[in-house]
């Protein structure tokens, strides 16, 4: 799909993107091993300090195992609901909110079929090609739902290598690439046989009105791609999972939500040099953001999808993406996908929680990226314990 941004604002984006996916990792998470429990690091963050209060019979229980699992196997025992997500921020906080007690270095490496079928896929300096797994696990469970949740070390903006229209690797620009992410969601969906599959994580605003720390539920999702993808044949294509999503539990996760409002608080804002004459004092006015869920079909369009694009892309104030879609990230729609090539596919859902607010398209292309990463570097784990408690709400309703 055409952009109208230039083609080196795309490469800088694209750079950004990879370096923001990235952003937390350290050498033991890039650690090809399995660490020890005692040998890591207390947790940052623990539920206690988030001081979350579930209703009855519905806070979330790990269900740690004896014995590491063999990260080489399959994973066994089917699940109820799997719950995928990206960057560290984003794990962080879906371990602190579903796994309490089990933070981010205590869950079980996945590397089923790395050596086999995804490496060659993989490019050279991705996170995946140095630490040589797909993923991390754990299981918890949530009423009477079994959930795992699942950190893809896979991702569409991390991976690709250049192909051919045969799909042969190639060293050209060809406007297509590998996607192992995608065989790694089906190769998840297959093992767990799971009834519903959640992908979740931080997301940009398309509307002036969704604000941050909201978050954005819908069942579809849409390819909007500019890069390294842009001559795929699913490129602008939307797909959608009909089913009710369950809202019961809503206005409990609200209530969660409220917990994090100290933390989204936005600082004090005015021009960043004295050499410009500014009367009055800095813009400190605002009031804490109060986190709401904005559900496709009720606070939106029925169906508007999520906004997939293979760059750093984000909302502004006149790119209209509003028009488009009710978020804007990079990789969902690659869960619509492999669904849609499933003769018998799960339900699906996308929960993004609003890390970057729509941008004001009056300032200049590196200050609109300026304030697009700054806003997910300060608020990205804040604004992911608000979409880890959405995706409480809904698998809480499922009941």
């Amino acid at each position: 799909m055409s952009t109208e941004l230039r083609p080196e604002e795309v490469t800088a984006r694209k750079e950004l993107a990879r370096e923001l996916l990235s952003r937390g990792l350290d050498a033991i998470d890039m650690a090809v091993e399995q660490p020890s429990p005692e040998g890591l690091p207390e947790p940052v963050v623990m539920l206690a300090d988030l001081n979350l209060q579930f209703p009855d019979g519905f806070a979330p229980v790990p269900q740690p195992l004896q014995v590491f699992p063999d990260r080489e196997r399959p994973l066994t025992g089917q699940c109820d609901v799997l719950v995928v997500t990206w960057t560290v921020a984003e794990l962080r906080a879906l371990a602190d909110v579903l796994t309490p007690g089990f933070d981010r270095r205590r869950w079980y490496y996945y590397r089923h079929r790395f050596d086999s079928h995804y490496d060659a896929q993989i490019r050279d300096g991705a996170p995946a090609k140095r630490s040589r797994r797909l993923g991390s696990w754990f299981r918890t469970r949530i009423g009477s739902k079994t959930v795992v949740c699942f950190k893809s070390e896979l991702h569409l903006n991390q991976d690709g290598r250049p192909v051919d229209d045969n799909g042969e690797l190639t060293t050209n620009d060809t406007g297509r690439s590998t996607l192992p992410v995608k065989d790694l969601i089906k190769q998840l969906i297959e093992e767990l046989k799971p009834e519903l599959v959640i992908t979740t994580g931080t997301s940009g605003a398309t509307f002036l009105e969704h604000d941050l720390g909201d978050v954005v539920v819908t069942r579809a999702a849409r390819f909007r791609l500019s890069d390294e993808f842009r001559n795929e044949p699913f490129d602008d294509t939307t797909y959608r999972s009909e089913w009710t999503v369950p809202t019961q539990f809503f206005n409990e996760a609200l209530q969660l939500m409220r917990r994090s409002e100290p933390h989204l608080v936005e600082p004090k804002f005015a021009p960043p040099t004295k050499r410009f004459a500014f009367d009055g004092p800095p813009v400190s006015s605002l009031p804490p953001n109060e986190p709401d869920i904005k559900l496709d079909g009720r606070d939106m369009p029925a169906f508007h999808p999520i906004l997939t694009t293979d760059f750093f892309e984000f909302g502004t104030s006149d790119n209209g993406l509003e028009n488009e879609g009710g978020a804007v990230e990079m990789g969902d729609a690659v869960l619509g996908l492999v669904a849609s090539e499933l003769e018998d596919p799960p339900k699906w859902l996308v929960i993004r929680n609003i890390s970057d607010p729509q941008i004001n398209a009056d300032l200049a292309a590196n200050m609109q990226r300026h304030w697009a990463v700054w806003y997910y570097e300060e608020y990205g784990y804040w604004t992911s314990v608000n979409g880890a408690l959405a995706c409480w709400a809904v698998i809480s309703g499922l009941e």
